[in-house]
């Protein structure tokens, strides 16, 4: 049995991270079922903003539309980034640090078992293992 190599692990990386990045926006735009269906999240825009205005106490709803608007081009922007390898390093270290920066808002407004449950700090560090694997497979930043 041949082993995967390192460039191979780091685009299974890349897909699964961006592949979960885009899963989370399709949830709050409704793609994955309506709010209350099994295994969805929010179910639509109104719910995500609520649930970011939840993790950030502070912010006033349109202040927290602010935020979910922003978290969500950010996730858009890395998970397709990451899925076809484009500038990974530089997407991974931002995808790294926009699940840290979840984890944080989350064991702030809850505990810090809710960061855990959700498997974000993982993405976190899988996100940062990535950016220093250097190249990867099938990747658009491949030379």
């Amino acid at each position: 049995m041949k082993n995967i190599s390192i460039p191979q692990a780091g685009l299974v990386l890349r897909i699964i991270l961006g592949i979960t990045m885009l899963s989370a926006v399709a949830d709050r735009f409704g793609l994955w079922g309506a709010p209350g269906a099994p295994g969805v999240a929010w179910g639509n825009w109104e719910n995500f903003v609520a649930y970011t205005q939840t993790l950030n106490a502070f912010a006033s709803k349109s202040v927290a539309g602010i935020l979910g608007g922003l978290a969500t081009f950010f996730e858009i922007l890395f998970g397709i980034c990451l899925i076809i390898g484009f500038k990974t390093r530089i997407i991974a270290l931002g995808t790294s640090g926009l699940m840290l920066l979840f984890a944080i808002a989350m064991a702030l407004s809850s505990t810090i078992k809710a960061p855990l449950d959700y498997s974000v700090l993982t993405s976190a560090a899988a996100a940062l293992l990535l950016s220093a694997i250097g190249k990867t497979t099938f990747a658009a930043d491949h030379k």
